[in-house]
């Protein structure tokens, strides 16, 4: 891809996220142009098919592409939950006009909240809290879900059950 080319996917990614869109899917979206899609599954042990409290979520990286385009966008305004700290803004919502789809974004926290990432999953519950801290931003979803995404690689969730979640069995 040429220089102009991601320049051009970089300034377009920027405008979005002002306007509060992000691709429709299940992506992770950089500030710089690129895009990781992927995949959500949902794993259960065979001896425990139907047990909800056996099952785990994991969120796998399936394509890289810097060059890339999307016929859909989604609205990413309704944001639920932000969290500072150290010049960095943590944010998690939901797309309310597309299904109740989730998102986390990490911005700076200055005047722009210009975007560090944002990752969208058409599969997820939305996020109603959210911190951060020097290495990890953490949003917990509607569903009882935590999403811990490493600040710089967030590709690399780890998304476990939430202990204190009312719905969930001790």
């Amino acid at each position: 891809m040429s220089d102009s080319a991601t320049t051009a996917m970089a300034r377009q990614v920027r405008r979005r996220w002002r306007e509060r869109e992000a691709p429709d899917g299940d992506f992770i979206v950089f500030a710089g142009g690129s895009l990781l899609v992927m995949d959500l599954l949902r794993m259960r042990p065979p001896d425990r098919p139907d047990d909800p409290r056996a099952e785990s979520w994991h969120w796998l990286e399936t394509l890289r592409a810097t060059e890339w385009s999307t016929d859909s966008w989604v609205e990413v305004d309704s944001a639920l939950a932000t969290h500072t700290h150290g010049g960095s803004r943590a944010w998690a919502g939901e797309s309310a006009h597309h299904g109740s789809i989730g998102w986390v974004a990490l911005t700076r926290d200055d005047e722009a909240s210009t975007l560090e990432w944002l990752a969208i999953s058409s599969w997820s519950n939305p996020f109603r809290h959210v911190t951060l801290d020097e290495t990890v931003v953490t949003a917990v979803s509607t569903a009882g879900r935590i999403w811990t995404f490493p600040r710089d690689t967030p590709q690399k969730v780890v998304i476990t059950a939430d202990p204190d979640y009312p719905g969930r069995h001790h």
